[in-house]
């Protein structure tokens, strides 16, 4: 069942592992397959993502418990029921590469950037002068809490395109796969950029 969509997501997987975002079995991501029953088509746990094929996904509830699929999912998948909730999101991407890692462990409550082109990527930004302030939220082990600080810190700052979690790395969605796909991508760009500005400073 839901074939596209687990041909899509494997797809995406796949394209960040090859980009180096994903090491090891680190990164999880997810498609929405329906909101009502809320249904997630997500990667499982421990899987090498540049060898997830799109019958290795998995769909689970909003609770994260396996509707459909042999394996279990990360424990992650239930940081990506908030986003997908509160940002209307029907995908997330969860990347762990060197730059979003190094932005995490930035010093305040968000990572700001501002003054580049490139964030004219990102959906509603009209200009090079906006301010895009990711928030950076500390890591935990306690996935449902971290799960309610996330989903409050989504509706704190509701038009925000990514969330860095502290020494862990990046969250990010889109109303698709392209979208999502193209969010990480511009953000992973914003994240290096800043960076070297700042060491070259």
């Amino acid at each position: 069942m839901h074939q596209e969509l687990r041909d899509e997501l494997a797809g995406l997987v796949k394209w960040a592992h090859g980009k180096g975002w994903a090491p090891g079995t680190g990164g999880n991501f997810s498609r929405l397959v329906s909101r009502d029953p809320f249904r997630l088509l997500v990667t499982p746990s421990g899987a090498d993502k540049g060898s997830v094929a799109p019958e290795d996904l998995l769909i689970v509830d909003r609770e994260g418990s396996v509707i459909e699929g042999a394996r279990q999912p990360s424990a992650e998948t239930l940081l990506h029921v908030p986003i997908v909730e509160e940002q209307g999101a029907e995908a997330v991407v969860h990347t762990h590469s060197v730059w979003n890692t190094l932005a995490s462990l930035s010093p305040g409550e968000d990572f700001e950037i501002s003054g580049l082109e490139m964030l004219k990527g990102l959906s509603g930004v009209r200009s090079h002068e906006h301010t895009e302030r990711v928030p950076i939220l500390d890591n935990s082990q306690d996935i449902g809490a971290l799960s309610k600080t996330l989903r409050a810190a989504l509706r704190a700052k509701p038009d925000v395109h990514a969330v860095l979690l502290r020494g862990h790395g990046v969250y990010t969605w889109g109303y698709d796969i392209f979208q999502a796909r193209r969010h990480a991508e511009i953000v992973e760009f914003l994240f290096e950029v800043t960076l070297r500005r700042r060491m070259e400073m």
